[in-house]
């Protein structure tokens, strides 16, 4: 029965690999290596690297799940687990379906009744959040940005009143432009981090507003970034009459908003129509 978990059914793992040092891996995942009767990788030539770094051999038959290939290879493995068969997958690195490959396959399990569980392990989100120097009390995971910047731009408008820290994962040759889009839509003194290659070698952490962040970043950055960024601050009421709107906006504009969003959140704090200050202004 779909939604209940058949003892007659084999186990999906889901196993979190170290983000930068092996040594970082989890003490159960060359035991889950050895053991599984399958193990499906992101790559499998990173999979020997670290089964060498760990001096474990896969027990199992190995096979690749990675973006290209996982909806086509879901079903397959599915039925390895139907038939009593242990199932391990491991990404490149931190834990699989976060942002990376496994939820298809998380998906498809559940579906069917078959026991999934974890090896807990290194996560970059959580290990940026932690030395950020941001709140971590409450926080979102918004992942990579769209690479357009059109779509880069209304994805960043929507999150402009988010008031809990953001952490987002980006490119090395993008990192530039999103700090500087996330300057233009959220003002240029908005505090976040970069962190780059947690964990490894060369870890660096800047901290400092975003306008300061994407002049920084403007040089190059190398190697793998999570980006970790302030919540937007309590929006405090306006009053509605015409003349506080007007100066609410002007505010909001001063400190590096958009006239777009100053416009936007003006309304949602006074709680009048976004088209009644839209008019004001231009009318202004």
């Amino acid at each position: 029965m779909a939604g209940s978990e058949d003892d007659a059914r084999g186990v999906l793992v889901l196993a979190a690999t170290p983000i930068g040092r092996a040594d970082d891996a989890p003490p159960r995942l060359a035991a889950e290596l050895a053991g599984a009767d399958v193990v499906a990788a992101e790559d499998t030539r990173r999979l020997r690297r670290l089964t060498t770094d760990l001096g474990v051999t896969v027990g199992g038959r190995v096979v690749s799940y990675f973006e290209g290939n996982e909806r086509q290879r879901t079903p397959t493995l599915l039925e390895a687990l139907l038939a009593g068969e242990r199932v391990l997958l491991v990404t490149d690195a931190g834990m699989p379906s976060v942002s990376d490959p496994g939820y298809r396959l998380v998906a498809a399990a559940v579906e069917a009744g078959v026991r999934v569980t974890a090896v807990p392990g290194p996560s970059a989100v959580l290990t940026a959040l932690a030395v950020s120097g941001l709140p971590v009390d409450r926080f979102c995971f918004e992942g990579f940005l769209p690479r357009k910047a059109g779509e880069r731009s209304r994805r960043l408008a929507e999150l402009a009143a988010e008031p809990r820290t953001l952490v987002f994962f980006e490119a090395p040759h993008r990192t530039a432009a999103a700090l500087t889009a996330m300057a233009q839509a959220w003002g240029d003194d908005r505090r976040a981090a970069v962190c780059r290659e947690l964990t490894k070698t060369h870890e660096e952490v800047r901290r400092g507003g975003l306008a300061e962040l994407a002049a920084w970043a403007e040089d190059g950055v190398r190697g793998e970034v999570t980006l970790v960024v302030e919540g937007a601050p309590a929006v405090a009421a306006v009053a509605s009459d015409d003349a506080a709107l007007l100066a609410a906006v002007a505010e909001r504009e001063d400190g590096g908003m958009s006239r777009k969003d100053a416009i936007a959140e003006t309304a949602r704090a006074a709680g009048v129509p976004k088209r009644h200050v839209y008019q004001l202004v231009h009318a202004s």
